[in-house]
Formats: C-alpha cells, structure tokens, sequence
C-alpha cells in the first residue's frame, strides 16, 4: 500500500503540475504576457509545483528532512543527471547573459542555503536549523530577482494570435491542477515517510533519492523536450530557474511558516547543491568557449551515480 500511495501521489502531483501549467499560461497569454516571461515565471514555477506541494505538505508536518531534502535532491537531479542527460545528447552553448546572471543567481541561492543550513559546520549555533528570519531573506530574495528580471526583459508584451484556450477552461485547469497537486502530495509524502518507517531507512534519504527524482519528472521531461525541439536554451533556462526557485521560493516560504531543522541532511548533500551550480560555470567559462559540451555533460552523470554510491553505502 505504501508503494501505491507513492505511485498514486507522484501520477496525481504530474498530472496536476501540467494543468496548473496550462491553465496558468493560457491565463497569462490572454492578458498578453509575453513567451518569454511565461517560460520565466509559469514553467519553471509549473514544473517545480511538485517540490514546492510535496516540501510544503512535509514541513507542515514537522518533517524537516522530508521539505529539505526534496529540494536539495531535486536540485542536485536537476543539473548533474537531466543537464548532463541533456547536453551528452547535444552539447549547449550559453548566452553571455547566462554567464554573467543566470548561473551567479543560481550558484548564489544554492551558496545562501548552504550557510543558512550549516549552523554547527559555520559556528552559528548547535543545531542546523532555517529559521524564520533566513526563510524570510530567501522568500524575499526570490520576489526581488523575479521582478529585477521581468523589468529588464527586452521583449515587448504581446497577445497570442490563438490562445490556446478560453478563460473558463483556463480556470478550470488551474483549479483542477491545484486540487491534484495538493491530494497528491498528501499521498505521495505519507507513502515515501512509511516505506521509510518500514524499510528502516532514513527519510531524507528517501527524501533526496526517490522523492525528488519523483517530482522531478516534470523537469525531465521539459529539458528532453527543449533539446529535441533544438530549444537548448529553454532546457538550461528551466532548470536554472526551477533550482532557484526550490531553494529560495520554496525552502524560503516553508521556513516562514515552520523554522526548518534537517537533521539528516549532511554538509556533503549541501556541498553537492553547491557543485551542482558551480559546475555549469566552470565549464562555461573555460575550454569551450561558453558551452557545456558531451564529456562535460557524461561527467555530470558519473559524478551523480559517484554520490548515490556514497549515498547508499552510508545507509547501508
């Protein structure tokens, strides 16, 4: 049963993120937003919908390590395996604004959780803990960065020609997804906890491997649809913009409303969120020529199988 709960959940939590999505770009094409604000804000927040349910549902429960770890999981899954999935397929080249803004922002979210939740490792306290305050930094810090980007958009609004839906059916989409993103989330977050209990394994190693591969399909699936539609910039666009948005919208906003003390998530799991920002980077800016080529992106996968392995064998 508790394999059915998390089948179920996650089938409910995909299922509701892509009618939220539609629902809500619909939405925003009918009051003329235009495409690239969409995918700014509507996709990448869409296709994140099931980390923010899933870590909002487990904080609210007092499981810290359940709402943390499916973010970091989910950040580390985003770029190590669907990047490096994405660009061993087809190499990807970088524009300067993804050097010079979109990567930094990136590496500086994922550098504010690791100091936020190293208290013990950084002497700020006895115990690893997000509180309110930080929850806060981070909530706002995100709101800033969205509107700092959406002013300096250079594209103009405009309508789409063909909508590809009415308002009504627009609404109900949004409300039809948000009702099985929030069902779902129950289920697959109380299913993952008691296969834990059962099994006899930790929950934020549930948390950082099968949750967050789990509500990180939607990620998967966008990026592999951007490389073979030759969208390249769409698929580094939606996990560089699904990454921040976990950390600082979502981690953010559940410390709002419960401070956040993961105990079982270890400086080498933040490490790797780091990493996981720094890497892109670094390849972007040496040897290539702003460009994350096959042997960078294989790289990115056996460095991902090397953590799971020492993932694994600790638990063990």
């Amino acid at each position: 049963m508790d394999i059915f709960y998390i089948i179920a959940g996650l089938v409910l939590v995909l299922l509701g993120a892509h009618l939220l999505t539609e629902g809500a770009a619909a939405t925003a094409e009918k009051f003329g937003v235009s495409q690239f604000i969409i995918g700014l804000t509507i996709v990448s927040i869409g296709t994140s919908a099931p980390e923010f349910v899933v870590s909002l549902s487990a904080a609210i429960k007092g499981n810290a390590d359940m709402a943390v770890g499916n973010v970091v999981g989910s950040n580390i899954f985003n770029v190590f395996v669907i990047l490096g999935i994405c660009t061993a397929i087809s190499p990807l080249a970088l524009t300067k604004h993804n050097v010079k803004a979109d990567i930094p922002f990136a590496l500086a979210a994922s550098l504010l959780l690791f100091v936020f939740a190293s208290d013990r490792l950084l002497h700020f306290g006895a115990v690893d803990r997000i509180n309110r305050v930080e929850g806060a930094i981070m909530f706002l810090l995100y709101i800033t960065l969205m509107i700092y980007t959406i002013r300096t958009s250079k594209e103009d609004r405009q309508q789409t020609e063909q909508p590809r839906m009415g308002m009504k059916k627009a609404v109900i989409f949004i409300a039809a997804g948000l009702a099985a993103l929030i069902g779902g989330s129950e289920m697959f977050v109380d299913g993952a906890q008691e296969l834990a209990k059962r099994m006899h394994i930790s929950e934020s190693l549930i948390a950082i491997t099968l949750v967050s591969v789990g509500t990180s399909l939607p990620e998967l699936a966008t990026s592999l649809a951007a490389v073979i539609k030759r969208q390249k910039g769409m698929a580094l666009g939606n996990v560089l913009g699904s990454n921040i948005f976990n950390i600082l919208f979502i981690l953010g906003g559940c410390a709002i409303i419960t401070p956040l003390s993961p105990a079982g998530i270890t400086t080498l799991d933040l490490g790797m969120v780091v990493m996981s920002a720094l890497l892109p980077l670094i390849f972007a800016v040496t040897f290539n020529g702003r460009k994350i080529n096959r042997i960078e992106g294989i790289i990115l996968l056996l460095l991902y199988a090397l953590y799971m392995r020492n993932l694994l064998m600790n638990q063990a």
